[in-house]
Protein backbone atom coordinates (compact mmCIF):
# COMPACT_ATOMS: atom_id res chain seq x y z
CA UNK A 1 0.00 0.00 0.00
CA UNK A 2 2.68 2.42 0.81
CA UNK A 3 5.47 2.13 -1.99
CA UNK A 4 8.16 4.59 0.07
CA UNK A 5 9.70 2.26 3.04
CA UNK A 6 8.83 3.87 6.25
CA UNK A 7 9.20 3.15 9.61
CA UNK A 8 7.50 3.42 12.62
CA UNK A 9 8.09 4.45 16.61
CA UNK A 10 5.18 3.60 18.69
CA UNK A 11 5.80 5.15 22.58
CA UNK A 12 4.79 3.61 25.03
CA UNK A 13 7.43 4.63 27.81
CA UNK A 14 4.85 6.37 30.11
CA UNK A 15 4.03 5.37 33.91
CA UNK A 16 0.32 5.80 33.59
CA UNK A 17 -0.43 5.96 36.74
CA UNK A 18 -4.11 8.05 36.28
CA UNK A 19 -5.01 4.21 35.53
CA UNK A 20 -4.67 2.90 39.01
CA UNK A 21 -3.01 -0.49 37.69
CA UNK A 22 -0.67 -2.98 38.15
CA UNK A 23 -1.32 -3.49 34.12
CA UNK A 24 0.75 -0.82 31.65
CA UNK A 25 -2.06 1.42 30.18
CA UNK A 26 -1.35 0.07 26.68
CA UNK A 27 -2.36 -3.00 27.59
CA UNK A 28 -5.82 -2.21 28.72
CA UNK A 29 -8.50 -3.83 26.58
CA UNK A 30 -10.69 -2.14 23.97
CA UNK A 31 -13.78 -4.27 22.58
CA UNK A 32 -11.28 -7.24 23.83
CA UNK A 33 -7.79 -7.05 22.34
CA UNK A 34 -5.35 -4.25 24.09
CA UNK A 35 -5.11 -0.85 22.81
CA UNK A 36 -1.65 -1.66 21.96
CA UNK A 37 -2.41 -4.25 19.98
CA UNK A 38 -5.24 -2.09 17.99
CA UNK A 39 -2.31 0.52 16.68
CA UNK A 40 -0.06 -2.38 15.45
CA UNK A 41 -2.76 -4.44 13.69
CA UNK A 42 -3.80 -1.28 11.93
CA UNK A 43 -0.23 -0.27 11.44
CA UNK A 44 0.77 -3.90 10.19
CA UNK A 45 -1.55 -3.63 7.25
CA UNK A 46 0.91 -0.82 5.81
CA UNK A 47 4.05 -3.05 6.19
CA UNK A 48 6.45 -0.86 7.73
CA UNK A 49 10.08 -1.83 6.94
CA UNK A 50 10.87 -1.27 10.49
CA UNK A 51 9.13 -1.19 13.61
CA UNK A 52 10.78 0.34 17.24
CA UNK A 53 8.70 0.23 20.65
CA UNK A 54 9.72 2.69 22.60
CA UNK A 55 9.18 1.13 26.79
CA UNK A 56 10.01 2.19 29.74
CA UNK A 57 7.91 1.60 32.95
CA UNK A 58 6.54 -2.54 33.50
CA UNK A 59 8.14 -2.78 30.16
CA UNK A 60 8.37 -6.54 30.42
CA UNK A 61 4.51 -6.35 30.14
CA UNK A 62 4.82 -4.34 27.15
CA UNK A 63 7.48 -6.25 25.66
CA UNK A 64 5.69 -10.34 26.45
CA UNK A 65 2.54 -8.47 24.51
CA UNK A 66 5.11 -6.95 21.76
CA UNK A 67 7.05 -9.78 20.86
CA UNK A 68 4.26 -12.25 21.55
CA UNK A 69 1.32 -10.84 18.74
CA UNK A 70 3.74 -8.11 17.10
CA UNK A 71 4.18 -10.24 13.38
CA UNK A 72 6.87 -7.06 12.52
CA UNK A 73 9.54 -8.13 14.32
CA UNK A 74 10.12 -5.21 16.26
CA UNK A 75 12.87 -3.64 17.85
CA UNK A 76 12.21 -2.75 21.44
CA UNK A 77 14.13 0.08 23.20
CA UNK A 78 14.14 1.20 27.00
CA UNK A 79 13.90 4.76 27.62
CA UNK A 80 15.12 5.43 31.10
CA UNK A 81 15.00 7.74 32.66
CA UNK A 82 11.69 9.30 31.00
CA UNK A 83 12.46 12.58 29.83
CA UNK A 84 9.86 13.70 27.70
CA UNK A 85 8.37 12.82 24.25
CA UNK A 86 11.35 13.93 22.38
CA UNK A 87 13.75 12.01 25.09
CA UNK A 88 11.64 8.95 23.83
CA UNK A 89 11.59 8.79 20.31
CA UNK A 90 15.81 9.59 20.59
CA UNK A 91 16.15 6.20 22.25
CA UNK A 92 14.96 4.79 18.25
CA UNK A 93 17.95 6.23 16.80
CA UNK A 94 20.57 3.06 17.23
CA UNK A 95 18.08 0.85 16.00
CA UNK A 96 17.15 3.45 13.17
CA UNK A 97 21.01 3.65 12.59
CA UNK A 98 21.18 3.86 8.20
CA UNK A 99 17.44 3.93 8.02
CA UNK A 100 16.85 6.71 5.38
CA UNK A 101 13.05 6.87 5.05
CA UNK A 102 9.98 8.18 6.71
CA UNK A 103 9.10 7.86 9.96
CA UNK A 104 6.28 7.63 11.43
CA UNK A 105 5.62 8.22 15.60
CA UNK A 106 3.00 7.24 16.93
CA UNK A 107 1.16 6.22 20.64
CA UNK A 108 0.62 3.37 22.10
CA UNK A 109 -2.04 4.85 24.20
CA UNK A 110 -3.81 6.18 21.10
CA UNK A 111 -4.88 3.26 19.63
CA UNK A 112 -7.50 4.15 17.11
CA UNK A 113 -5.73 5.44 14.05
CA UNK A 114 -6.66 4.04 11.09
CA UNK A 115 -4.27 2.64 8.61
CA UNK A 116 -5.59 5.14 6.23
CA UNK A 117 -4.82 8.10 8.30
CA UNK A 118 -1.40 6.50 9.19
CA UNK A 119 -1.20 6.65 4.89
CA UNK A 120 -2.16 10.20 4.68
CA UNK A 121 0.18 11.37 7.34
CA UNK A 122 3.03 9.88 5.09
CA UNK A 123 1.65 11.18 1.70
CA UNK A 124 2.12 14.61 3.93
CA UNK A 125 5.88 14.47 4.37
CA UNK A 126 5.96 15.55 0.33
CA UNK A 127 9.67 16.54 -0.36
CA UNK A 128 9.41 19.92 0.04
CA UNK A 129 8.39 19.54 3.82
CA UNK A 130 10.32 18.65 7.07
CA UNK A 131 7.76 17.81 9.55
CA UNK A 132 4.11 16.78 8.93
CA UNK A 133 1.97 16.85 12.11
CA UNK A 134 -1.85 15.30 12.56
CA UNK A 135 -4.43 17.57 13.72
CA UNK A 136 -7.53 17.72 15.11
CA UNK A 137 -10.27 19.87 15.93
CA UNK A 138 -11.55 18.95 20.01
CA UNK A 139 -15.41 19.61 20.91
CA UNK A 140 -13.33 21.46 24.02
CA UNK A 141 -9.59 22.45 23.23
CA UNK A 142 -8.86 23.24 26.99
CA UNK A 143 -5.25 22.44 27.34
CA UNK A 144 -4.28 21.06 24.03
CA UNK A 145 -1.21 22.66 22.30
CA UNK A 146 -2.63 24.53 19.03
CA UNK A 147 -1.23 24.75 15.51
CA UNK A 148 -1.71 28.20 13.85
CA UNK A 149 -1.82 27.40 9.98
CA UNK A 150 -3.13 28.43 6.80
CA UNK A 151 -3.90 25.90 3.76
CA UNK A 152 -2.18 23.16 5.71
CA UNK A 153 0.93 25.09 6.11
CA UNK A 154 2.57 25.15 9.79
CA UNK A 155 3.30 28.94 10.83
CA UNK A 156 3.62 27.83 14.53
CA UNK A 157 2.83 25.56 17.23
CA UNK A 158 2.79 26.74 20.83
CA UNK A 159 1.47 25.17 24.17
CA UNK A 160 -1.00 26.23 25.95
CA UNK A 161 0.46 27.82 28.60
CA UNK A 162 2.65 29.93 26.24
CA UNK A 163 -0.14 30.70 24.03
CA UNK A 164 -1.41 34.92 23.92
CA UNK A 165 -5.11 34.57 23.63
CA UNK A 166 -5.33 35.24 20.12
CA UNK A 167 -3.35 31.62 19.54
CA UNK A 168 -5.74 30.04 22.22
CA UNK A 169 -8.48 30.84 20.30
CA UNK A 170 -7.56 28.70 17.82
CA UNK A 171 -9.51 25.16 17.20
CA UNK A 172 -6.91 23.39 15.61
CA UNK A 173 -4.74 21.05 17.91
CA UNK A 174 -1.78 18.97 17.75
CA UNK A 175 -2.38 15.11 18.57
CA UNK A 176 1.20 14.63 18.92
CA UNK A 177 1.56 12.27 15.78
CA UNK A 178 3.73 13.36 12.85
CA UNK A 179 5.91 12.20 9.92
CA UNK A 180 9.60 13.08 9.24
CA UNK A 181 12.35 11.96 7.72
CA UNK A 182 15.05 9.78 9.32
CA UNK A 183 17.86 11.86 8.75
CA UNK A 184 15.53 15.28 9.54
CA UNK A 185 14.18 13.59 12.83
CA UNK A 186 17.34 12.60 14.38
CA UNK A 187 19.12 15.57 13.46
CA UNK A 188 16.38 18.19 14.94
CA UNK A 189 15.83 15.57 18.14
CA UNK A 190 19.53 16.62 18.65
CA UNK A 191 19.23 20.36 19.06
CA UNK A 192 15.46 19.92 20.96
CA UNK A 193 16.30 21.07 24.88
CA UNK A 194 14.57 20.80 28.22
CA UNK A 195 14.93 24.48 28.68
CA UNK A 196 11.18 24.52 30.26
CA UNK A 197 8.70 24.12 32.90
CA UNK A 198 9.10 20.37 33.29
CA UNK A 199 12.83 20.23 32.14
CA UNK A 200 11.72 17.67 29.50
CA UNK A 201 12.72 17.17 25.79
CA UNK A 202 9.14 18.08 23.76
CA UNK A 203 8.83 16.06 20.33
CA UNK A 204 6.72 18.71 19.09
CA UNK A 205 10.25 21.08 19.20
CA UNK A 206 11.56 19.91 15.76
CA UNK A 207 8.49 21.43 14.41
CA UNK A 208 10.08 24.97 15.70
CA UNK A 209 13.18 24.05 14.74
CA UNK A 210 12.69 23.08 11.38
CA UNK A 211 10.53 26.47 10.56
CA UNK A 212 13.67 28.42 12.46
CA UNK A 213 15.08 27.00 9.59
CA UNK A 214 13.06 27.86 6.79
CA UNK A 215 11.71 24.90 5.99
CA UNK A 216 8.00 23.83 5.47
CA UNK A 217 5.97 22.06 7.93
CA UNK A 218 2.71 20.75 7.25
CA UNK A 219 -0.72 19.61 8.75
CA UNK A 220 -3.18 17.44 8.34
CA UNK A 221 -6.64 17.11 10.09
CA UNK A 222 -8.68 13.99 11.35
CA UNK A 223 -11.23 13.64 13.54
CA UNK A 224 -10.81 13.89 17.17
CA UNK A 225 -11.95 10.64 17.89
CA UNK A 226 -9.57 8.78 16.33
CA UNK A 227 -6.83 10.54 18.23
CA UNK A 228 -8.32 10.03 21.35
CA UNK A 229 -6.11 8.61 24.30
CA UNK A 230 -6.96 6.96 27.25
CA UNK A 231 -4.54 7.74 30.44
CA UNK A 232 -7.51 7.07 32.74
CA UNK A 233 -10.54 4.29 33.56
CA UNK A 234 -12.56 6.85 32.38
CA UNK A 235 -10.89 7.76 29.35
CA UNK A 236 -10.79 4.13 28.40
CA UNK A 237 -14.35 3.62 28.61
CA UNK A 238 -14.46 6.71 26.30
CA UNK A 239 -12.21 4.98 23.76
CA UNK A 240 -14.28 1.90 24.25
CA UNK A 241 -17.82 4.16 23.18
CA UNK A 242 -15.89 5.24 20.27
CA UNK A 243 -14.75 1.65 18.88
CA UNK A 244 -18.55 0.39 19.49
CA UNK A 245 -20.12 3.55 17.59
CA UNK A 246 -17.68 2.74 14.95
CA UNK A 247 -18.27 -0.78 14.67
CA UNK A 248 -21.76 -0.51 14.87
CA UNK A 249 -21.64 2.01 12.07
CA UNK A 250 -19.85 -0.56 9.49
CA UNK A 251 -21.99 -3.36 10.38
CA UNK A 252 -24.97 -1.73 9.61
CA UNK A 253 -23.24 0.13 6.16
CA UNK A 254 -22.45 -3.68 5.80
CA UNK A 255 -26.46 -5.45 6.15
CA UNK A 256 -26.68 -6.13 9.83
CA UNK A 257 -29.62 -5.11 11.61
CA UNK A 258 -29.72 -4.03 14.69
CA UNK A 259 -33.14 -2.93 16.26
CA UNK A 260 -30.66 -1.01 19.36
CA UNK A 261 -27.48 -0.60 18.14
CA UNK A 262 -26.41 1.23 21.47
CA UNK A 263 -27.06 -1.75 23.45
CA UNK A 264 -25.04 -3.77 20.96
CA UNK A 265 -21.13 -4.55 21.91
CA UNK A 266 -19.04 -6.27 19.86
CA UNK A 267 -15.28 -7.53 20.26
CA UNK A 268 -12.18 -6.02 18.01
CA UNK A 269 -12.68 -9.28 15.83
CA UNK A 270 -16.59 -9.96 15.20
CA UNK A 271 -17.19 -10.88 11.97
CA UNK A 272 -20.85 -10.85 10.98
CA UNK A 273 -22.48 -11.63 7.18
CA UNK A 274 -25.00 -9.71 5.66
CA UNK A 275 -28.51 -10.16 6.63
CA UNK A 276 -28.26 -10.74 10.30
CA UNK A 277 -30.89 -9.22 12.72
CA UNK A 278 -29.09 -8.27 16.16
CA UNK A 279 -31.72 -7.88 19.20
CA UNK A 280 -30.87 -5.42 21.95
CA UNK A 281 -28.23 -6.05 24.63
CA UNK A 282 -26.33 -8.75 22.95
CA UNK A 283 -22.67 -8.93 23.95
CA UNK A 284 -19.64 -10.60 21.26
CA UNK A 285 -16.34 -11.91 23.08
CA UNK A 286 -13.18 -12.17 20.98
CA UNK A 287 -13.85 -15.13 18.37
CA UNK A 288 -17.41 -14.95 16.49
CA UNK A 289 -18.35 -15.10 13.03
CA UNK A 290 -21.81 -15.53 12.28
CA UNK A 291 -23.24 -15.86 8.27
CA UNK A 292 -25.84 -14.51 6.79
CA UNK A 293 -29.74 -15.21 7.91
CA UNK A 294 -28.95 -15.52 11.47
CA UNK A 295 -31.11 -13.81 14.29
CA UNK A 296 -29.46 -13.61 17.67
CA UNK A 297 -32.06 -12.71 20.06
CA UNK A 298 -32.16 -10.38 23.32
CA UNK A 299 -29.06 -10.32 26.44
CA UNK A 300 -27.18 -13.43 24.74
CA UNK A 301 -23.88 -13.68 25.37
CA UNK A 302 -21.63 -15.41 22.21
CA UNK A 303 -17.83 -15.51 22.48
CA UNK A 304 -15.61 -18.05 20.52
CA UNK A 305 -18.13 -19.35 18.71
CA UNK A 306 -19.14 -20.10 14.74
CA UNK A 307 -22.90 -19.59 13.81
CA UNK A 308 -24.13 -21.36 10.53
CA UNK A 309 -26.21 -19.88 8.03
CA UNK A 310 -29.85 -18.95 9.04
CA UNK A 311 -29.17 -20.08 13.06
CA UNK A 312 -31.21 -18.71 16.05
CA UNK A 313 -29.53 -18.05 18.86
CA UNK A 314 -31.45 -17.11 22.76
CA UNK A 315 -32.82 -15.11 23.80
CA UNK A 316 -30.52 -15.20 26.89
CA UNK A 317 -28.42 -17.90 25.41
CA UNK A 318 -24.93 -18.33 26.37
CA UNK A 319 -22.25 -19.65 23.37
CA UNK A 320 -18.33 -20.20 24.55
CA UNK A 321 -15.95 -20.72 23.34
CA UNK A 322 -15.41 -24.11 20.85
CA UNK A 323 -19.27 -23.75 19.72
CA UNK A 324 -20.11 -24.53 15.93
CA UNK A 325 -23.43 -24.95 14.79
CA UNK A 326 -24.47 -26.03 11.44
CA UNK A 327 -26.85 -23.67 9.65
CA UNK A 328 -30.19 -23.64 10.76
CA UNK A 329 -29.08 -24.86 13.96
CA UNK A 330 -31.31 -23.32 17.08
CA UNK A 331 -29.76 -22.50 20.39
CA UNK A 332 -32.84 -21.30 22.83
CA UNK A 333 -33.11 -19.44 26.36
CA UNK A 334 -31.18 -20.06 29.08
CA UNK A 335 -29.07 -22.49 26.82
CA UNK A 336 -25.28 -22.96 27.55
CA UNK A 337 -22.59 -24.36 25.52
CA UNK A 338 -18.94 -24.93 25.39
CA UNK A 339 -17.24 -26.81 22.76
CA UNK A 340 -20.16 -28.24 21.50
CA UNK A 341 -20.38 -28.98 17.99
CA UNK A 342 -24.25 -28.86 16.37
CA UNK A 343 -24.77 -30.55 13.24
CA UNK A 344 -27.41 -28.60 10.89
CA UNK A 345 -31.10 -28.16 11.85
CA UNK A 346 -30.31 -29.57 15.42
CA UNK A 347 -31.55 -27.79 18.37
CA UNK A 348 -31.68 -27.42 22.47
CA UNK A 349 -34.72 -25.03 22.87
CA UNK A 350 -34.37 -24.20 26.74
CA UNK A 351 -32.67 -24.67 29.77
CA UNK A 352 -29.60 -27.02 28.57
CA UNK A 353 -25.93 -27.07 29.10
CA UNK A 354 -23.83 -28.77 26.09
CA UNK A 355 -20.46 -28.96 27.11
CA UNK A 356 -17.61 -31.09 25.03
CA UNK A 357 -20.21 -32.53 22.80
CA UNK A 358 -21.14 -33.15 19.41
CA UNK A 359 -24.44 -33.12 18.17
CA UNK A 360 -25.73 -34.64 14.67
CA UNK A 361 -27.75 -33.02 12.36
CA UNK A 362 -31.44 -32.26 13.41
CA UNK A 363 -30.81 -33.92 16.79
CA UNK A 364 -33.79 -32.43 19.46
CA UNK A 365 -32.34 -31.80 22.92
CA UNK A 366 -35.17 -31.45 25.18
CA UNK A 367 -35.43 -29.22 28.03
CA UNK A 368 -33.06 -29.39 31.09
CA UNK A 369 -30.36 -31.82 29.89
CA UNK A 370 -27.80 -31.45 30.52
CA UNK A 371 -24.33 -33.45 29.44
CA UNK A 372 -21.87 -34.62 32.45
CA UNK A 373 -18.76 -33.39 31.10
CA UNK A 374 -16.26 -33.10 34.11
CA UNK A 375 -15.49 -35.30 37.06
CA UNK A 376 -13.42 -32.77 38.93
CA UNK A 377 -10.20 -33.62 37.46
CA UNK A 378 -11.28 -34.59 33.38
CA UNK A 379 -13.35 -33.38 30.98
CA UNK A 380 -15.36 -35.81 28.65
CA UNK A 381 -16.78 -36.21 25.15
CA UNK A 382 -20.26 -36.47 24.95
CA UNK A 383 -21.90 -37.93 21.31
CA UNK A 384 -25.45 -37.20 20.38
CA UNK A 385 -26.36 -39.32 16.99
CA UNK A 386 -28.09 -37.66 13.47
CA UNK A 387 -31.75 -37.41 14.32
CA UNK A 388 -31.74 -38.74 18.46
CA UNK A 389 -34.67 -37.67 20.29
CA UNK A 390 -32.96 -36.19 23.87
CA UNK A 391 -36.13 -36.31 26.30
CA UNK A 392 -36.03 -33.54 28.91
CA UNK A 393 -34.28 -33.15 32.31
CA UNK A 394 -31.74 -35.96 31.02
CA UNK A 395 -28.36 -35.82 32.29
CA UNK A 396 -25.63 -37.91 29.28
CA UNK A 397 -22.53 -38.92 31.90
CA UNK A 398 -19.61 -38.39 29.40
CA UNK A 399 -17.82 -40.18 27.69
CA UNK A 400 -20.97 -41.57 26.39
CA UNK A 401 -22.51 -42.14 23.02
CA UNK A 402 -26.07 -41.92 21.90
CA UNK A 403 -26.74 -43.20 18.46
CA UNK A 404 -28.77 -42.05 15.08
CA UNK A 405 -32.34 -41.79 15.80
CA UNK A 406 -31.73 -43.24 19.57
CA UNK A 407 -34.46 -41.45 21.67
CA UNK A 408 -33.57 -41.24 25.40
CA UNK A 409 -36.86 -41.21 27.82
CA UNK A 410 -37.50 -38.15 29.59
CA UNK A 411 -35.47 -38.10 33.30
CA UNK A 412 -32.89 -40.62 32.00
CA UNK A 413 -29.65 -40.30 33.42
CA UNK A 414 -27.39 -42.24 30.51
CA UNK A 415 -24.26 -43.70 31.85
CA UNK A 416 -23.97 -45.98 28.76
CA UNK A 417 -23.71 -46.01 24.76
CA UNK A 418 -27.25 -46.00 23.45
CA UNK A 419 -27.70 -47.89 20.30
CA UNK A 420 -29.10 -46.40 16.92
CA UNK A 421 -32.90 -46.30 16.90
CA UNK A 422 -33.00 -47.60 20.63
CA UNK A 423 -34.60 -45.97 23.18
CA UNK A 424 -33.33 -45.86 26.29
CA UNK A 425 -35.66 -45.47 29.68
CA UNK A 426 -33.47 -45.08 33.45
CA UNK A 427 -36.21 -44.43 35.85
CA UNK A 428 -37.89 -46.32 38.22
CA UNK A 429 -41.37 -47.95 37.10
CA UNK A 430 -44.78 -45.69 38.39
CA UNK A 431 -46.69 -46.87 40.86
CA UNK A 432 -50.04 -45.30 42.57
CA UNK A 433 -51.64 -46.39 45.31
CA UNK A 434 -55.53 -45.44 45.18
CA UNK A 435 -57.10 -43.10 47.70
CA UNK A 436 -53.58 -42.20 49.25
CA UNK A 437 -53.69 -38.72 48.72
CA UNK A 438 -56.94 -38.22 50.46
CA UNK A 439 -56.11 -40.07 53.44
CA UNK A 440 -52.92 -38.48 54.06
CA UNK A 441 -54.81 -35.18 53.94
CA UNK A 442 -57.14 -36.41 56.13
CA UNK A 443 -54.91 -37.28 59.01
CA UNK A 444 -52.86 -34.06 58.64
CA UNK A 445 -56.01 -32.31 59.17
CA UNK A 446 -56.83 -34.48 62.63
CA UNK A 447 -53.02 -33.60 63.33
CA UNK A 448 -53.70 -29.82 63.49
CA UNK A 449 -57.21 -30.24 65.06
CA UNK A 450 -59.22 -29.48 62.54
Amino acid sequence: MNPVPFAAIILAAGMGTRMKSARHKVLHAIAGKPMLRHLTDSLATLSPARTVVVVGALKEQVEAEVLGHFSLGPDVVVQQPQLGTGHAVLQAAPPLAGFEGKILVLYGDAPLVTAATMQRLLDALADDVAVAVLGFRPEHPGAYGRIIAQDGAIAKMVEFKDASAQERAETLCNSGLMAVRAADLFALLARVTNNNAAGEYYLPDVVGLALADGRACAVIETAADEVAGANSRAELAELEAIFQRRRRTELMAAGVSMQSPETVFFAADTQIAADVEIEPFVVFGPGVKVASNVRIRAHSHIEGAHIGEGCEIGPFARLRPGTVLGANAKIGNFVETKKAVLGDGAKANHLSYLGDVTVGAKANIGAGTITCNYDGFFKYQTIIGVGAFIGSNSALVAPVTIGDGAIIAAGSTITRNVASDALALVRPAQTEKAGWAARFRSAQLVKKGK
